[in-house]
């Protein structure tokens, strides 16, 4: 519920969609469809590895350099996203479609970190 909220705050920021997030939500994994251009649905898996916490973090190093650079990428893409707003009023879609790209795989490194799932994230923007 906290990822799905989360995600729906963030796209409202980065002007990805203009209806404010609602405050109420259902506390289940499965998203409620209150907000369809922001759906998220992470299914929380029956059984675990029982060892997989010890070693997670270590195998999570190279992705958060991936996303130290995905970060900085986002952060041109927002301001020429704006700029390109300001001057012709649309929203450019390749750059919304880095970005939703860039989060997704940031929801996902968040999942494996937080011990959510136990599917390493792919090294890529794809959902």
């Amino acid at each position: 519920m906290t990822y799905r909220y989360e995600w729906r705050v963030t796209s409202y920021a980065l002007f990805m969609h203009e209806d404010y997030p609602p405050f109420n939500f259902d506390l289940s994994s499965e998203d409620d469809g209150m907000e369809p251009n922001t759906s998220l649905r992470l299914m929380y898996p029956g059984h675990l590895e029982r060892w997989k916490p010890l070693y997670k973090w270590f195998l999570a190093i190279p992705q958060y350099f991936v996303l130290a650079a995905l970060f900085v990428a986002a952060c041109v893409g927002i301001i020429v996203g704006l700029l390109a707003v300001l001057v012709s009023g649309e929203y450019p879609d390749r750059i919304r479609d880095f970005l939703v790209g860039a989060y997704r795989y940031a929801l996902r490194v968040e999942a494996y970190v937080g011990f959510l799932t136990d599917r390493y994230p792919p090294f890529s923007l794809a959902a």
